[in-house]
């Protein structure tokens, strides 16, 4: 029997399944929103200020060397246990109630390299979840392709609704509605940075009961041990290697490469080149993220009108175009405006091409094949960035004495470069048909 067929004869959605998962997308994110935004901070503040005193290079090995590792080990892990073990819910469930218990811990730590490994191992045990929450949503969904997009949308409004409320209501007393962070405002509690650490805390106890929810209300979705080959994650990346996907591994690198240097870039670009003040930088930020929940809302209707080979160039377009309006912006309205782009980046590029990946995996594998394919997004991209985020130093940051100078428009423009090289490698190389389905490849 087809894929196509099973899921039209056998496949019943449960009536309350796109609650449980949206549910489920929602805790995914606020577990990481609610302290991967401000860790920096406490991490390189004073002791005396409550922070823990790491050097930015200490901080960026804890934060993107974790990261990376988690990715990498995802496959082996996550993909190995709901694909030939266990059910996909269990083995998420046990991921979130272990890594639960390691963020907690974690959270009274204060060397450098007690961090460190705490940190990597807690990695090792989240980040497989990212790419569980996508193939259990595909896996449930009678139409995946229309309704995966909207209940991974509950996922940003998660992330929005953790990173916000933390700051606004426990780092300090004086709850300011003019800022959405108003810990950055001016009048700061004077414990504020020591109250960062509490983020860990709630994460880990957000984990361990979105773990129990895990267990006891996610649908069931069992393994399929009888598969031809026992080592799923291997068939998954002989699958990723082929030639015809092979564009999109390398279209998905720059832009997981160029999106991450986003994150590392823009908040000072705010406050340095458009002399905003840093309370306007979330904001500002949010309104990408407001966007991305409009565009996945709607995101199915633009995908069976134009396919996924033209989702995917439109959302590499997008980055084009929204770092080139990054490159030209000498107002905060321009930045604004660009920040609208979030959306199609997000929902048109990383939705589109994860929802491809689901396409043309067959069915015993498809927990594996999403996290090997998560590897070039949370694996090898950041740590490209790394060094790509060094070449942008040397070539467009300058010391005038003791100030670091920026020049944002030639690393915007390099930015947007990157972005229409990988789509012009889309456009070139890849096929429509690479996306039929795994039972008619």
């Amino acid at each position: 029997m087809t894929d196509s067929s099973l899921s039209a004869a056998e496949k019943v959605e449960p009536k309350s399944a796109g609650v449980r998962l949206s549910v489920m997308m929602f805790l995914q994110y606020a577990v990481w929103g609610v302290w991967l935004t401000i860790l920096g901070r406490y991490l390189t503040s004073p002791v005396t200020d409550g922070g823990l005193g790491f050097t930015p290079g200490q901080m960026g090995w804890i934060l993107g060397l974790a990261g990376s590792i988690g990715a990498v080990a995802s496959p082996f892990i996550a993909g190995q246990l709901a694909d030939r073990i266990m059910n996909a819910e269990r083995a998420l469930g046990l991921l979130l109630l272990i890594g639960g218990g390691v963020q907690w811990a974690l959270a009274y730590q204060t060397s450098y390299s007690a961090w460190v490994v705490m940190s990597i191992t807690y990695s090792v045990l989240y980040m497989p979840t990212l790419a569980l929450t996508n193939s259990m949503a595909m896996a449930n969904l009678s139409d995946s392709e229309k309704k995966f997009p909207f209940v991974r949308a509950f996922g940003t409004i998660g992330w929005m609704a953790a990173s916000i409320a933390f700051p606004l209501i426990y780092m300090k007393y004086d709850i300011r509605v003019v800022s959405y962070w108003p810990f950055l405002d001016g009048t700061p509690r004077a414990d504020e940075i020591a109250q960062i650490r509490v983020a860990m805390i709630i994460s880990g106890i957000m984990s361990l009961g979105y773990g129990v929810y895990s267990l006891l209300l996610l649908p069931a979705t069992p393994p399929k041990p009888d598969a031809r080959r026992p080592l799923a994650f291997a068939e998954a990346f002989n699958l990723l290697t082929r030639p015809g996907f092979i564009p999109v591994l390398v279209a998905a690198l720059m832009i997981a490469m160029i999106h991450q240097v986003y994150f590392f870039r823009t908040g000072n670009y705010i406050t340095e080149h458009l002399k905003m003040p840093a309370g306007d930088v979330q904001p500002s930020m949010a309104i990408g993220q407001i966007s991305e929940i409009a565009v996945l809302a709607v995101f199915g209707l633009f995908l069976k009108r134009i396919g996924y080979k033209w989702v995917l160039v439109l959302g590499a377009l997008s980055y084009a175009a929204r770092y080139a309006l990054f490159g030209i912006a000498e107002s905060p309205l321009t930045m604004k405006v660009a920040m609208l782009l979030h959306g199609f980046n997000y929902g048109f590029f990383f939705a589109g091409s994860f929802l491809l990946v689901n396409r043309i995996s067959p069915p015993d594998i498809r927990h594996s094949t999403q996290t090997a394919y998560g590897i070039i997004i949370l694996g090898l991209g950041p740590v490209l960035a790394g060094l790509y985020n060094e070449l942008l130093s040397s070539l467009f940051t300058q010391r005038i004495g003791e100030l670091a100078v920026t020049d944002y428009r030639g690393l915007w423009f390099t930015q947007a470069g990157v972005a229409a090289a990988a789509m012009i490698v889309l456009i070139v190389a890849f096929r429509e048909r690479n996306a039929r389905p795994a039972d008619e490849a």
